[in-house]
């Protein structure tokens, strides 16, 4: 679990990690933060997958999963029928709060 929570560690901070360069790249500092992002998103779910396998009754983990696969179809249809505001600003924070939601889970589970 140690490994799990260094990699989900590694993940969140990566971001923050890259915007640390903003005085030599400036704008591309910017814009590589923020597609970093979707490889944390990549990672936490690979984690995820990783930790279902291991405990698939885990209710926490089934609801992150949920959770993601509920964004990408709501995203799916926010697409299909032209990007409703309504839901485009439902969308805009999901992504933080399920990186929250699993970092939660795995410092919780470490811990234990």
């Amino acid at each position: 679990m140690k490994i799990i929570k260094y990699i989900n560690t590694f993940a969140i901070s990566l971001p923050f990690l890259i915007l640390l360069t903003w005085p030599f790249f400036e704008e591309g500092a910017v814009i590589f933060a923020l597609l970093s992002t979707m490889l944390t998103g990549l990672f936490q779910f690979s984690l995820t997958i990783k930790m279902l396998v291991d405990n698939p009754n885990d209710k926490e983990l089934q609801y992150y999963t949920i959770g993601v696969f509920s964004f990408f179809i709501l995203w799916l249809i926010n697409h299909l029928i032209g990007y409703n505001s309504f839901i485009t600003y439902l969308l805009c924070p999901a992504p933080l709060i399920l990186a929250i939601y699993l970092s939660t889970i795995i410092y919780k589970k470490e811990n234990k």
